[in-house]
């Protein structure tokens, strides 16, 4: 069964900023990471969603070199995790009405 793509792509953006947040993430590691979770992106999906993001103020990249490689690295800005912070109570709120009817 397809997923809904539109539907889950607030999520994939939710985990990114959770970890953009945490230390600085790059576009292969969240890949593997969301890969863990159910997501399956290809770098062409992922690389313009980091992208938006950074354009939005969520996110900052910058270069680093990582073995020998120039790697673009991103870091949750003071506006993501600000959004990250009012999305968690957001997502609380919604999951206790999803899941109250299973109680």
């Amino acid at each position: 069964m397809d997923q809904p793509r539109d539907l889950y792509s607030g999520l994939i953006r939710l985990h990114v900023l959770h970890h953009a947040s945490r230390e600085p993430i790059f576009g292969l590691g969240m890949i593997e990471e969301l890969a863990r979770h159910g997501y399956k992106l290809s770098p062409g999906t992922l690389y313009p969603l980091l992208d938006g993001m950074e354009e939005k103020g969520l996110l900052r990249s910058s270069r680093s070199l990582v073995n020998g490689k120039v790697r673009r690295v991103y870091r949750a800005t003071a506006a993501g995790r600000r959004a990250l912070r009012v999305a968690k109570k957001r997502v609380s709120e919604l999951f206790g009405e999803l899941f109250e009817d299973e109680r």
